[in-house]
């Protein structure tokens, strides 16, 4: 058996991840985001690109999860999601996976 089969890693958790969902879902209700294909493939290319160009901030325990929430609370990480998931919006647009 391995490892993973024998913890318990639900506790894992990529905060970066959590931070790219939320701004992936607030730009695609923007207007200037009306004309994106919105497909499965698509909206998870733009998640997996924002995430590459993005540090991830594990955490796995209760101080890491008061961690965490101070990092929602940086406005610095938040831009540079921010400025992230819209260049990903942006080159699946222009490139995206149902066309390749």
């Amino acid at each position: 058996m391995t490892r993973k089969e024998n913890y318990d890693f639900s506790n894992l958790v990529n905060e970066t991840e959590e931070l790219v969902f939320e701004e992936l879902e607030y730009q695609l209700d923007q207007d200037w985001t009306e004309n994106i294909c919105r497909c499965e493939d698509c909206l998870l290319d733009m998640a997996a690109l924002s995430l590459n160009s993005l540090e991830p901030r594990y955490r796995v325990s209760l101080l890491g999860s008061l961690y965490a929430s101070a990092l929602h609370d940086d406005e610095q990480a938040r831009e540079e999601v921010r400025q992230a998931v819209i260049q990903a919006i942006s080159k699946i647009h222009e490139n995206p996976a149902h066309n390749r």
